[in-house]
């Protein structure tokens, strides 16, 4: 799946059954791997960050990222894949 330079995708924390995906914090951690710390505050990345979308976790993933970091991108791509996860694409 590749998105295009205008375009985000949106991760939705429902399977393809319609199912909520657990764990509950899933989103956070997944999007742990690009935060940084500062004043022991967490700092998500504008380009992998977490979000509530219609009362459902979601994460939203910049375009920028398979061309920035794309062994993450590749790591994102494959947890959608592996854990049925619903996703669309949204233009920036």
């Amino acid at each position: 799946m590749q998105i295009a330079e205008n375009e985000k995708l949106v991760i939705i924390g429902l399977n393809k059954a319609g199912q909520k995906f657990r764990p509950s914090d899933w989103a956070e951690r997944l999007c742990g791997g690009l935060c940084t710390f500062r004043n022991r505050r967490m700092y998500y990345s504008p380009l992998l960050r977490p979000a509530v979308i219609d009362g459902i976790k979601c994460v939203v993933v910049d375009s920028a990222l398979a061309d920035k970091h794309s062994e993450m991108y590749q790591y994102v791509l494959g947890f959608v894949e592996e854990n049925t996860l619903k996703t669309e694409i949204q233009s920036k």
